[in-house]
């Protein structure tokens, strides 16, 4: 059974009829997605994201929402667990780093005043000792009345360590777009081919000039909770926008095109660490995953990765206040 909500905001694009979402009591507000086959990937946006292409997909579990604030609380009260921008780094890792900056924190958004070059990311990202996923904002902050909101400041070691907890895994960049594009093969958006239909805000994501002018108008300067906005054609909500999720496959700058009929799972076909590395930073060898989803801080002016198709690379030892991550499981289906 297609969501209401879909079939209104997708303009004139025919898609499929889907089967009705099956919710598994024992996996956690989890559904089940069928496996098949979409397009993956897009040509007519960024370059990482050519070529377009088609994928099969085995069935699998995806979280609803996700990961909360609340979520994670558990995992950490249950396991201890200290996530990497807890820590200080190790020198013996990064010997060419700035001492300052060789103590516990991550990566915070700070909203210039100004117009800035778009081309110095400096300029909106400032490295904040003691902002963690419990300090979102720095040292000061709190998660009073963000219980709901997705977990941030999260490295890909602390999304494997919840995973591996949780007993569940990390999509791989196939799956989650698959799952993200909710039946709706090829569209541009996870609900259509407008981005805002009928006017309406479909997902947490910047309007205005970024960085510098923060309209909010669907309702949000900064993070939301994961439930503000309507689900895709699958049931899946908060695919697109709010927070990037991290998926387990290695980037590397173009899609990664696999034979016809390759199943989501698996390491087969897939990039290699050695390929993720930024080639315009040969001194700094930190392998990167492949981010989706966009955030609320992407914009028609710099960001239009709020769509199924975008991909972004991360390194994976690096925490920001806008990157965020679901699981998946690849257990049998109803």
């Amino acid at each position: 059974m297609t969501s209401p909500i879909a079939t209104a905001a997708r303009d004139t694009r025919t898609a499929p009829a889907l089967p009705a979402p099956v919710v598994d009591d024992n996996t956690d507000d989890m559904l089940w997605i069928a496996g098949g086959e979409c397009q993956i990937g897009s040509d007519v946006h960024y370059p990482d994201e050519k070529p377009a292409h088609r994928r099969s997909v085995d069935g699998f579990w995806i979280d609803r929402y996700p990961v909360t604030n609340a979520r994670f609380a558990e995992f950490v009260a249950a396991t201890g667990h200290v996530t990497v921008a807890e820590r200080a780094p190790d020198p013996a890792d990064y010997p060419d780093a700035i001492s300052e900056l060789m103590h516990p924190g991550s990566l915070v958004f700070v909203q210039p005043r100004r117009p800035v070059d778009l081309r110095h990311m400096s300029d909106w990202w400032a490295f904040v000792l003691g902002a963690d996923w419990r300090h979102p904002q720095g040292p000061d902050s709190t998660l009073e009345k963000l219980g709901n909101h997705p977990v941030v400041h999260v490295a890909y070691a602390d999304v494997e360590a919840y995973a591996a907890w949780a007993g569940k895994e990390i999509p791989t960049e196939a799956e989650w777009e698959y799952a993200a594009r909710g039946g709706l093969d090829g569209a541009a958006y996870a609900w259509g081919d407008e981005l805002t239909p009928g006017g309406r805000s479909m997902a947490n994501t910047w309007q205005g000039q970024f960085p510098y002018e923060n309209l909010a108008e669907d309702g949000y300067e900064r993070t939301s909770p994961v439930d503000a906005f309507p689900p895709n054609g699958y049931g899946v909500s908060d695919m697109i926008g709010n927070v990037w999720e991290w998926t387990s496959d290695w980037y590397r700058a173009q899609s990664a095109a696999k034979p016809h009929g390759c199943c989501g799972g698996g390491d087969a076909h897939r990039a290699g660490a050695a390929e993720s590395y930024d080639p315009a930073m040969p001194a700094i060898r930190i392998p990167r995953k492949v981010l989706k989803g966009g955030s609320h801080l992407c914009a028609p002016n710099y960001c239009r990765r709020y769509r199924p198709a975008a991909r972004y690379p991360q390194m994976i030892d690096t925490s920001t206040s806008h990157i965020g991550f679901r699981c998946i499981a690849r257990a049998p289906g109803p």
